[in-house]
């Protein structure tokens, strides 16, 4: 009898409108400028789709599952057939992401086997000033940083200008735009209101590293392989903005700087620091306690120091984006990298035991034989 496939479901959440779906009713040539890349992006259900395309190729069993904020679905899919594995792709709960690793809870709680993080990282990962306490902690240098919980910033803070202001719980670089670099005390205090007005507190504020901009993509677990590290090309930028991926940079494609941005995979970096970042990348992901594959946000100062800015838990898989051009440069296919993913969890899969016999219950002339008077 022929053994059957490996049961994979990949899970979602996603509520309300696409904006995405709404992209392609827009004309590029309606643009103010010229976008030097597609605006129509994947939907989100378009990339779920990829990912199960892609894993059917790989031989499983695979569809993809949207539980809409509602945990009572995510328990139908048990009652029907528990997967042999869950592809999570669940960022938020109701509209909140520092629900993330409630949901990874849930599946340990089940005994559910699930791609990527497991709950202590995505919680650790989401509070930015926890994490570069930890790093510090570690000999991994990240630049010096203020946490504020009220907006009130000391004129004497003892860090050094140019300094970034960003929300200290949020991810995808929600919050960061042009203006959240600043290079003294009134912009600085300005931005900080700014940052309370938007976002709920804690306000991070940090020295801004001069440099190249760095990511280091990471896959596996025994050993984790550090794949061709991507650098980021601002040379296109306006000369007034900062050398940064803001939120529309790095989303939104009927803006300009969206198409300005561009990456460079494999960085050209000497042989020695190039050792040099992938080893504090490593370093990271370890000390998060990261799995399966992770995303470790660097600077290269002018003077070679490195420093880690973010660590990031299940990272964007979009074909030929990030991570993805990372794996395709390291000789992975998009179906290829996804299998291996899946492997990594279907391994952490918990055989129940063997259950028990109970030893046959002696009949009454048997008994007697144990008696003593």
């Amino acid at each position: 009898m022929p053994r059957k496939k490996p049961y994979v479901i990949v899970l979602y959440n996603y509520v309300g409108e696409d904006e995405y779906e709404k992209l392609k009713a827009v004309d590029p040539a309606s643009l103010d400028f010229k976008p030097e890349y597609s605006i129509h992006v994947a939907t989100v259900r378009e990339e779920y789709d990829a990912i199960v395309k892609a894993l059917k190729a790989e031989g499983f069993r695979t569809e993809a599952f949207n539980i809409e904020d509602r945990l009572g679905r995510f328990e139908s899919i048990l009652k029907r057939e528990k997967p042999d594995a869950v592809f999570n792709l669940i960022e938020d709960f109701q509209d909140d992401a520092k629900k993330e690793f409630l949901i990874a809870g849930l599946y340990d709680l089940h005994r559910v086997p699930y791609t990527g993080a497991p709950p202590f990282a995505l919680a650790l990962c989401q509070r930015k000033g926890f994490t570069k306490q930890v790093l510090q902690a570690n000999g991994v240098r990240t630049p010096r940083f203020k946490l504020l919980f009220e907006p009130h910033m000391p004129r004497r803070h003892g860090l050094h200008y140019p300094l970034i202001v960003k929300p200290a719980r949020e991810d995808a670089s929600t919050g960061v735009t042009k203006g959240s670099v600043v290079f003294e005390l009134e912009k600085l205090l300005d931005q900080v209101e700014q940052a309370f007005r938007d976002f709920s507190p804690p306000i991070l504020v940090e020295e801004f590293i001069e440099g190249r901009e760095l990511h280091v993509s990471i896959l596996g677990n025994d050993p984790p392989q550090v794949l061709p590290i991507v650098e980021y090309d601002f040379s296109e930028l306006p000369s007034d903005h900062p050398s940064i991926i803001s939120y529309k940079a790095k989303w939104d494609p009927l803006h300009e700087e969206y198409h300005r941005i561009h990456t460079i995979c494999p960085a050209k970096l000497p042989k020695k620091v190039q050792k040099k970042v992938m080893q504090k990348a490593l370093d990271a992901y370890a000390l998060t306690n990261c799995r399966d594959y992770a995303r470790i946000d660097m600077r290269l100062a002018d003077d070679n120091r490195v420093y880690v800015l973010e660590v990031n838990p299940n990272p964007d898989l979009t074909e030929g984006v990030s991570f993805m051009e990372c794996a395709e440069k390291a000789g992975l296919t998009f179906s290829k990298t996804l299998r291996k993913i899946v492997e990594y969890a279907l391994a952490r899969k918990v055989v129940p035991p063997t259950p028990q016999v109970e030893p046959k219950k002696p009949e009454m002339g048997e008994s007697a034989l144990f008696k003593t008077s």
